[in-house]
């Protein structure tokens, strides 16, 4: 009598860690890079410069979107060929933008190219999350935001170097440039990973995202994600306000004291890639968080008591983002885990719920006559949001 051999376990694909994050910083860069060159594309177009901030803030409204439809997409077709439709979108719509006649066509293309480049954001996660086993899921996504938040610190910097040496369309060629690359790269070197590809009508997706919303520990993890991390728009938005006219600096130091946020972040993801493999996930997340907590609360302190320096502002920032650093692949871990057969949606569900969090936090700093003091209530609360939201979601275990 002979049994039945049992099916040898499928081998997960092996991807270089640096693949995902260069899909990352496609869009990252792109959103950022283009700042410094507002003034000279509003003054070549005839536009005013309010006009031309729809550039960014519908870039990042159409982050946002497109990552709740490119989740769905590689859950159904697979991570691969939808990688590779983003990118291609990605790169047109730079083409096109570079060579935009008009300030309407050059909104309208950077609308479709942060719907092509978010296709990165949700599938680096998913990929990295399908190439992972549940022990180094958080540290792998740590070093991978280790690699992706240099992007955002330098971007700026590169769009001001360019901009004016170049002309504010060079950098927007550049864009294209990479996104070509980033799509041969993709062609070539990265397998299929989706392990739960399955086809879902508009019935089932509505299903998956309810399942999704009704889920304490996704609710948790993703708002408790989002108040951790994208919060910091808040501030990065009331800087040149701070800095310049509170503080007054002058502007060409803006750029480099928002470098040192990035540089907590960078360490953060630096020491999450070590803390997370020794200590359990929940209380580090907890511990993380509080420290931008605290650092909130202590920038809030320095204002009231209308003590604000740079030094203390760029002190209790780099701590904030410390935090963030440490707190985020946590958080992204947890709540792309809640349902391993909709990891495609989870990671675009939070994605949005990430952006749509920074959004929020971006608009508060516009209230009140008093830019410091706004990022720093703006800061403190989002924080103590997330503390919350990880604590509901750690009382409610996930399905593995």
């Amino acid at each position: 009598m002979t049994s039945a051999a049992a099916p040898l376990p499928v081998p997960r694909p092996e991807v270089p860690l640096w693949l995902p994050a260069l899909f990352i910083v496609c869009s990252t860069l792109a959103m950022h890079v283009f700042v410094p060159a507002l003034p000279l594309a509003a003054a070549d177009l005839g536009a005013s410069p309010h006009a031309l901030q729809l550039s960014i803030s519908l870039y990042i409204a159409g982050l946002a979107a497109g990552q709740l439809v490119y989740g769905p997409l590689a859950d159904r077709y697979g991570r691969r060929p939808v990688l590779l439709a983003g990118l291609g979108l990605y790169t047109l719509a730079g083409l096109a933008a570079s060579l935009a006649p008009t300030a309407g066509m050059l909104i309208a293309a950077r609308l479709l190219q942060a719907l092509g480049g978010c296709s990165g954001m949700v599938l680096a996660r998913a990929i990295v999350r399908d190439t992972s086993t549940t022990a180094d899921a958080a540290s792998r996504m740590a070093s991978v935001n280790l690699i992706v938040t240099i992007a955002p610190g330098i971007a700026p910097i590169i769009g001001a170097a360019m901009a004016p040496a170049l002309g504010w369309r060079s950098i927007l060629i550049a864009l294209t440039v990479l996104g070509v690359a980033a799509m041969l790269v993709a062609w070539r070197q990265l397998p299929e990973t989706g392990r739960h590809a399955q086809a879902q009508d508009l019935r089932s997706l509505a299903h998956a995202y309810a399942g999704l919303l009704r889920s304490p520990a996704f609710l948790g993890y993703s708002v408790g994600g989002g108040c951790a991390t994208t919060a910091m728009y808040a501030f990065i938005a009331a800087a040149p306000f701070i800095f310049v006219d509170q503080l007054h600096r002058p502007a060409h130091e803006v750029g480099w004291c928002l470098a040192m946020l990035v540089s907590g972040i960078w360490l953060g993801s630096m020491l999450a890639t070590r803390l997370l493999r020794r200590f359990p996930l929940r209380p580090l997340l907890i511990g993380a968080n509080a420290v931008s907590v605290a650092a909130a609360l202590a920038l809030l302190g320095l204002v009231l008591l209308d003590q604000l320096t740079v030094a203390g502002t760029v002190g209790t920032m780099f701590l904030f983002t410390l935090g963030a650093g440490l707190s985020s692949p946590a958080a992204l871990t947890q709540a792309i885990s809640v349902d391993p057969t909709v990891t495609g949606s989870a990671s675009g569900l939070y994605g949005c719920m990430q952006m749509a969090v920074g959004a929020v936090c971006s608009s508060l700093v516009g209230l009140g006559g008093d830019p410091a003091l706004a990022a720093a209530l703006t800061l403190s609360g989002a924080g103590l949001v997330g503390q919350f939201g990880f604590w509901i979601a750690g009382r409610d275990r996930p399905r593995s």
